[in-house]
């Protein structure tokens, strides 16, 4: 993808519609980039598995890291619940997500396992 890249949202559903083939990534414009985010959320996963990462802090309401909310693909910056592609795909292989909102979450988290 182009760096910077145009503003992309998920449309119609979240990162897990994305995942199970449900629902399309879109730049502002129409083009359709979902194989771009899911390719990227593979490299994310891969590296996560590399370096025995188990905790991840991602940007909140992106459609690649949103943790709880998304934009809802109408590019009015309207948000819905749900889970960007990457999210989606790092909790489904049991990595525990947080937003940048959630780091005394994250924090407890980190203590927890390491405990």
């Amino acid at each position: 993808m182009s760096i910077p890249r145009k503003p992309a949202e998920i449309s119609k559903g979240s990162g897990s519609n994305v995942l199970d083939g449900e629902a399309d990534v879109v730049e502002n414009g129409g083009n359709i980039v979902t194989d771009d985010f899911i390719a990227g959320a593979s490299i994310a996963l891969e590296l996560c598995k590399k370096f025995s990462i188990e905790i991840a802090i991602l940007a909140e309401s992106s459609p690649s890291c949103g943790s709880s909310f998304v934009y809802d693909g109408s590019f009015s910056s309207n948000r819905i619940p749900g889970m960007g592609v990457t999210a989606a795909l790092l909790r489904r292989h049991g990595i525990q997500v947080f937003s940048q909102h959630e780091i005394a979450d994250a924090n407890k988290a980190i203590h927890a396992t390491s405990a």
